[in-house]
């Protein structure tokens, strides 16, 4: 992998709370417009600048995107917004506390960190830099304007490495200092901590250490990864005077994109459930009955959740949990009805999208289908009880999350995840720097 450092565009530590925000992405524009209300500093005016316009206006409208490169420039005038004088590289941390009430709460805290690099949009275009979902041209091409009328790539990408103890050592190092920022972020309530390595050494050290690595994975943000790249490549072919700086070592700074990169041995994936808003016609005692085709059926035993209600989990790989008319239910995947060999038949939601939404329910695309919802599990089993409870859906499937060998394994054979399989969370905080293409 080659990577480099850059002269990170940040907000003063005084600043780091007004002006981060969750990714563009998470959120429509009225909940960013509700969450930068009376805050001039929140980031939301430059990645959702829609909300700088009446409620309703399209937010691929003209006049959005130079809104957001009118507001970059006023940030950076008010100094909201400094670029560090050198090149550096920095260590995101993110940890979820213990306590939270969220479905990846645990007894302790856990934390991530992530070394915060420019990434080379070769390695993207030549497939060093794998990613597992497709990507729709048309999100790409709103990210692509978006960076283009910039020259900035506003919010970082999420990667993935094979984990190195070389690495390790070097971010516990940079770690034991105080950090730039450490605050926790509403509303999800997770922390979020940032250090500056301002040691040459380490920088020439990490730089080293990633050319060795053969590979790296998209975890989250696959369509800023293709648009990063996408405009990289348009200056890259645009500009034929960087050919004496490439010849001399020295590539332009628009060849790199942001992204934090992550060991693959701390991230946290978490389960991707479905609900469903009918049985394609079957009573409920049909549509167990067909279940039993392919599933070992059984009564669940019910756990505690959150506040009072009962919510079961699935206990393993093809394993799953389905709740019906008021009861929880665990199917186990009989052996001969999936196949371990293929990196994709083995998978939960493939199984899952095979033997119950497309055999019984007749649910064909998950990516179109009305009758189909999904819900993170960040939410907690609840969320799918209360939602089936309700009556706007008849069941709920809860899967067991996908592993991290198993993306990479998918990535590596050049194949592709299901629509709706990975949930990365905590989500990368956007705002704590931001690279210019400069």
């Amino acid at each position: 992998m080659r990577i480099k450092p850059f002269r990170g565009i940040r907000p003063p530590k005084e600043l780091v709370e007004q002006v981060s925000s969750r990714p563009y992405d998470v959120l429509n524009s009225e909940e960013a417009r509700a969450e930068a209300a009376g805050n001039e500093q929140s980031l939301y005016h430059i990645i959702k600048p829609e909300i700088n316009f009446e409620p309703g206006t399209d937010e691929h409208d003209e006049r959005v995107y130079s809104a957001a490169k009118e507001q970059f420039a006023k940030f950076r005038r008010n100094g909201w917004l400094v670029q560090d004088e050198k090149e550096k590289y920095y260590v995101y941390a993110q940890t979820i506390l213990g306590g939270q009430p969220s479905a990846l709460s645990g007894q302790h805290d856990k934390t991530q960190y992530g070394l915060v690099v420019g990434a080379w949009v070769n390695d993207y275009l030549e497939g060093r830099i794998k990613k597992h979902e497709l990507t729709r041209k048309d999100k790409e091409e709103d990210r692509m304007k978006h960076v283009r009328v910039l020259n900035a790539n506003m919010e970082p990408v999420f990667f993935a490495y094979p984990h190195r103890d070389d690495l390790d050592e070097i971010v516990a190092e940079v770690t034991k200092s105080e950090p730039e920022y450490d605050f926790v972020a509403a509303p999800e309530g997770f922390r979020h901590t940032f250090w500056v390595i301002n040691d040459e050494a380490l920088i020439q050290r990490i730089t080293e250490i990633f050319a060795e690595i053969p590979a790296m994975y998209i975890a989250d943000g696959h369509h800023r990864s293709a648009a990063a790249a996408g405009v990289g490549k348009e200056k890259k072919e645009a500009c034929p005077q960087s050919l004496s700086a490439r010849e001399g070592g020295k590539l332009p700074e628009y060849e790199f994109f942001m992204a934090v990169c992550f060991p693959d041995n701390q991230l946290n994936i978490i389960d991707y459930n479905r609900v469903v808003k009918d049985l394609n016609g079957l009573s409920e005692e049909d549509f167990l009955k067909a279940l039993e085709e392919d599933f070992k059926l059984s009564p669940a035993l019910s756990i505690k959740e959150g506040e009072g209600f009962e919510a079961v989990k699935p206990k393993g790989l093809h394993n799953f949990t389905l709740y019906l008319g008021g009861k929880w239910y665990s199917l186990t995947a009989k052996e001969g009805r999936y196949n371990d060999a293929d990196p994709i038949g083995v998978l939960d939601v493939t199984i899952s999208s095979d033997l119950i939404l497309d055999k019984i329910l007749g649910i064909k695309d998950l990516r179109s289908d009305k009758r189909i919802d999904f819900v993170g599990g960040i939410r907690g089993l609840g969320e799918l009880k209360r939602r089936v409870d309700s009556g706007e859906m008849k069941m709920a499937l809860a899967l067991y999350p996908v592993t991290m060998q198993q993306i990479i394994n998918i990535a590596d054979s050049g194949n592709i995840m299901p629509p709706k399989t990975t949930w990365f969370e905590p989500k990368l905080r956007s705002g704590l720097v931001v690279h210019s293409l400069e």
